[in-house]
């Protein structure tokens, strides 16, 4: 059984999502302010938290922030719609994902599953490694060097970066990027991938000549300029 911190200051919203998340296998812990989600979280094993941007004390953004110094835990952050600054500014941060609110129970729970299946590790025995120039991707592990420092990824940076390292040298679809990191196709203008992008980037640092090792291909997507090893 997943277990799932609900943050939000809504209760009435709280209660509604632990009648329907509970029946599909889901433990539910709830929390209405900051200080006492973020307590929560970093005391208790968790398998995901659902983040709401407005809350007292601690807001969302802060909470997500001191969050990430010490727990790598899946966060899907619940938005006001049309709020897209709000979006960019959580996945900055190391958010998962988002959701725009008002929205629909079952695309929740389809956000919920995507995001949780991609933070599953492969069975003991997956030892596959992936080498491209200084970066070396552990699959079984789970772990990716750059040189002799370990980066520490999110579990969408890190399907994002495998994506890359499996097609070096190639230019790699922002649609097939998106399926093979969020487990989803992008909506219309919207900018999460490559807000994942430019985090994987900041963590991997520049090349040794001092350019990006993913690159920007205008209208076609991402390419990871080093050529790789098997």
């Amino acid at each position: 059984m997943y277990r799932i911190l609900l943050l939000d200051d809504d209760k009435e919203l709280c209660d509604l999502l632990t009648e329907y998340l509970r029946p599909e296998g889901f433990e539910i812990i709830v929390a209405h302010d900051g200080d006492e989600g973020l307590e929560a979280a970093l005391s208790s094993p968790l398998d995901l938290l659902l983040l709401d941007v407005m809350l007292p004390g601690k807001n969302g953004f802060d909470v997500l922030r001191e969050l990430r110094v010490k727990s790598p835990v899946p966060v899907l952050m619940l938005t006001a719609k049309g709020d897209e600054i709000d979006r960019i500014v959580g996945l900055e941060l190391g958010a998962d994902d988002y959701l725009p609110k008002p929205f629909n129970p079952r695309e929740l729970l389809a956000r919920i599953r995507a995001v949780l299946r991609r933070g599953e590790r492969p069975e003991p025995s997956a030892s596959e490694r992936l080498i491209s120039g200084d970066i070396e991707m552990d699959l079984g592990a789970r772990t990716v060097r750059v040189g002799r420092k370990e980066a520490e990824l999110t579990s969408v940076e890190f399907k994002l970066l495998e994506a890359l390292m499996r097609a070096p040298g190639k230019v790699v679809s922002r649609d097939k990027l998106s399926l093979a990191s969020l487990d989803r196709t992008l909506g219309p203008f919207e900018r999460s991938l490559d807000v994942h992008v430019s985090n994987l980037r900041r963590k991997l640092g520049p090349s040794d000549d001092g350019t990006p090792r993913i690159r920007t291909v205008r209208s076609e997507g991402y390419l990871l300029s080093c050529a790789a090893i098997r």
